[in-house]
């Protein structure tokens, strides 16, 4: 009796899979929720939904960090909407670094394709692993943890990477501490730092307080 029923529930959930839509490109017109954004009508999804050409030019790394980071998220991709994946473009100009970050929705694979890289990320446990990367190199990032690339030579890097997620968030550590109007006598209490170098730092970063 366990055998039948154990394949009725088999053919039962092959027919279910075989229900669920092929897939969900995002609907830019509304907002975009936890899950992301809803569903544009099949009727006009066109092959360009599945097509995204922006990471073919390089980005302008004439900036503070000498970096330019070109996404494919869902917001510029809608093809990836629902799928659980996305790219974007790294490029770090000679002296170029994408400071302490994290991205809370991804985990994140990196391949070096020019230049040399030095990455790394910090483990919840305080644990650092880091390498510098030259091409043909990748490197994973696990999801939520602090993670870095700094340019290692001479030359421009260029570098492409993968996530685990149409929207993997963003969230750059020096800007939530120095980027916005916390207190400074707060962030010297829970940094250790002094208010001096606080207020350079937030003057650096466009913070205020």
């Amino acid at each position: 009796m366990i055998l039948p029923i154990f394949i009725a529930s088999l053919l039962f959930a092959s027919s279910s899979f075989a229900a669920v839509q092929d897939f969900c490109v995002g609907d830019l017109s509304g907002p975009e929720g936890p899950a992301g954004f809803s569903c544009k009508k099949v009727a006009k999804v066109t092959v360009d939904d599945f097509v995204f050409s922006g990471l073919g030019a390089a980005g302008n790394t004439s900036n503070i960090i000498k970096a330019a980071v070109t996404p494919a998220f869902s917001t510029q991709f809608p093809g990836v909407n629902g799928l659980g994946i996305s790219m974007a473009r790294l490029d770090l100009a000679a002296g170029g670094v994408i400071p302490m970050h994290t991205h809370p929705g991804a985990s994140e694979v990196l391949v070096v394709v020019q230049g040399s890289i030095c990455a790394g990320f910090i483990s919840s446990a305080n644990a650092v692993y880091f390498k510098s990367l030259k091409k043909g190199d990748i490197m994973v990032f696990p999801q939520g943890l602090l993670h870095f690339q700094i340019n290692a030579g001479g030359s421009p890097a260029l570098a492409f990477v993968s996530f685990s997620s149409p929207a993997p968030g963003l969230q750059i550590l020096d800007y939530a501490l120095f980027g916005n109007n916390l207190p400074t006598e707060l962030i010297a209490q829970t940094t250790f730092l002094d208010s001096a170098t606080i207020k350079k730092l937030k003057g650096v970063l466009g913070g205020s307080g």
